[in-house]
Order: C-alpha cells, then sequence, then structure tokens
C-alpha cells in the first residue's frame, strides 16, 4: 500500500454547484487525517504552471454556499501533450504530492487516466462534477440537481409569459449526450413535449400534439429541448413548427450557462461533502485510478476506465412513458 502523506485538489472543465463543498471535505478530511493539501487552480493548467498553494481548514470556510470553484477551472490543450504532462508531473514531484483529487467530467477523468497510466506514482482519485449527470457509476453527479432547480424555476417564470400571451416555448436545456436534466425539468414544469438526445424525434407527432393541445383548450405550450436532441436545432425545429402550427405565437429561449451557477442545493451540498471525504478515505486507502460515486445511496467505487467507457447513465424507463402520459 503506497503512503500517502500529501494530497492536491483540482477542479477542471465546466464548473458545476457542489464543487466547493467537495473541496472544503477534501481539505478537511485530508487535515484531519494528518494530511498536508494543495490547492491546484485553473485545473490542469494550474498543473503546468505550478499555480498551486498551500491550503488549511480555514481555506475552506464560508464556501459551502458558493456556485462554481473557488479553485477556478479550465480547459487545459497543453495537459493532453507528453510536454504538458511531464511538467505537470515534474511540478508535483517538486511539491512532495502523492495524490491527487481531480473534481470534474469525462474530459478530466481521461486527462487523470492518461496522467495516472503515465506516472502511477501519483494516485489519482475522481470525483465526478457535471450538471449532465452522465458518468458511468453515480446515479447522481455534482452540480445535477442543483442545475434542474435553474431550469424548473425558469421555466416556471416562462410559463407565466406563455400563459399571458398564448405562446409555444421552445426553450433549450443544456445536454449535449444526456437528457437527464429536460426530462426531469419537463416532468416537474409541465411540458408539452421533450426532445432528448436518447430517443428519436417525429416531428409529424410533435405538431399533431400541440394541435391536440389547442383543441383541448391548452393556452399555452412548453417544448423543452435539450441542447444534443438531433432535431436539427431548437430554433431550425420552432420554424418548422412555424410552419404548420398557426394558433400559437411561437418563441424560442436557450437557456445556456444559467444553468451552471447559483448556490448548490442541499442535496449537492451533502453530495460534495460525501463523495469528497470518500475520495481522501480512498486514496488513503491506497486506491488509484478510481472515481468515487453515488449508488444506491451508498458510496461506490468506479475504475476511471469503467466510468468513461461503460454506457451512460440511463434514463429511466418509467420517466420516459410518465413524460408523454402526463402531457395530455
Amino acid at each position: 500500500m503506497r503512503k500517502i502523506t500529501k494530497i492536491a485538489v483540482l477542479t477542471s472543465g465546466g464548473d458545476a454547484p457542489g464543487m466547493n463543498p467537495c473541496i472544503r471535505a477534501v481539505v478537511r478530511t485530508a487535515i484531519y487525517n494528518k494530511l498536508e493539501v494543495v490547492g491546484i487552480r485553473q485545473g490542469y493548467q494550474g498543473l503546468i504552471d505550478n499555480n498551486m498553494y498551500e491550503m488549511n481548514t480555514r481555506s475552506v470556510s464560508n464556501i459551502l454556499n458558493l456556485g462554481g470553484t473557488i479553485l477556478k477551472t479550465a480547459r487545459c490543450l497543453p495537459f493532453r501533450t507528453d510536454e504538458g504532462m511531464e511538467t505537470a508531473y515534474n511540478n508535483i514531484k517538486a511539491q512532495g504530492i502523492d495524490g491527487i483529487v481531480v473534481i470534474g467530467g469525462d474530459g478530466t477523468f481521461t486527462g487523470a487516466l492518461r496522467f495516472s497510466q503515465r506516472f502511477p506514482d501519483i494516485a489519482v482519485m475522481g470525483v465526478p462534477g457535471t450538471i449532465d449527470n452522465d458518468l458511468y457509476g453515480s446515479t447522481y453527479t455534482l452540480g445535477f440537481d442543483t442545475a434542474t432547480n435553474t431550469v424548473i424555476e425558469a421555466i416556471d417564470k416562462i410559463r407565466d409569459t406563455a400563459d399571458a400571451h398564448d405562446r409555444l416555448f421552445f426553450i433549450e436545456v443544456m445536454g449535449r449526450d444526456s437528457g437527464a436534466i429536460a426530462l426531469r425539468a419537463g416532468i416537474s414544469c409541465g411540458a408539452e413535449a421533450i426532445l432528448l438526445p436518447e430517443r428519436a424525434t417525429a416531428i409529424d407527432d410533435l405538431i399533431e400534439s400541440l394541435k391536440a393541445g389547442q383543441f383541448n383548450k391548452k393556452s399555452s405550450s412548453i417544448v423543452i429541448v435539450a441542447e444534443g436532441d438531433k432535431s436539427g436545432g431548437v430554433y431550425d425545429l420552432a420554424e418548422r413548427v412555424r410552419g404548420q402550427v398557426k394558433f400559437y405565437d411561437i418563441k424560442v429561449t436557450i437557456l445556456g450557462h444559467l444553468q451552471r451557477g447559483g448556490s448548490p442545493s442541499a442535496f449537492d451540498r451533502i453530495l460534495g461533502s460525501r463523495l469528497g471525504f470518500a475520495a481522501v478515505n480512498a486514496l488513503i486507502a491506497g486506491k488509484s485510478q478510481m472515481m468515487v460515486g453515488l449508488e444506491a445511496n451508498h458510496i461506490k467505487l468506479t475504475t476511471l476506465e469503467e466510468a468513461l467507457t461503460q454506457h451512460q447513465f440511463k434514463l429511466e424507463d418509467d420517466l420516459m412513458q410518465m413524460s408523454e402520459i402526463l402531457s395530455i
């Protein structure tokens, strides 16, 4: 079993609510176990630039309620090269770091796995931090719950305007490869249709559904579109419907990066704390090249390779069925 005396923590890729509670748990769990802790700014770019600083228990005071990440984040192309990884490794060794906790999504884990395979003397533990909820090995990823609630709040407000003006709103939400946010937000907000990357969109069926809604005297309609839907883009979709649905004033809203920000929900604060705590304990136990996740409300370790290559989070069949039945 490798001896861990000093660890580092970084956040990489897109920010997600819950990253700060996770950083806090990593730092304080490490210090409780008599380990030194280093914070790395700007993700993998910070490893290359040697942008690191010593952290203590007060370094993470009053951050539980903060969105984003106090360590900042960045996408780092140089880290994908052998030269970049070599520079990062030399900086890590110079700091006396034995293990790293990386918080991020699939791109972050890809870099972590390649780095650890090349330099196995540095233990690496991943924490799934992505609002898309699309990593194998954890039922929920950090930020997903907060992002979904942010989307729901926004759609509820848009519904008020839709009702006031007899409008049809096409609302695009994040989810390049996963419709998890779109599906849950659509059910929670009573959307008339939910377009997902996981299933093909039949435009004719969508149009007939909207016409049926008008026949049943619906005063407004909301269609949720995940950004990864294969229908050709939300604006193109709206134009195709506009040509055949004349009774609604059709509008398009793209929520965009609004979904990433905001104070983390109670669920994400607790999840971040649990995963950060588990990540440090896994490193102490001699684990490496793994991800800590939550399944059936229990912490589970999954290899980074599995997390990246196994089938991504599968949308629940009952929710898929409900989304159609409850919208009539």
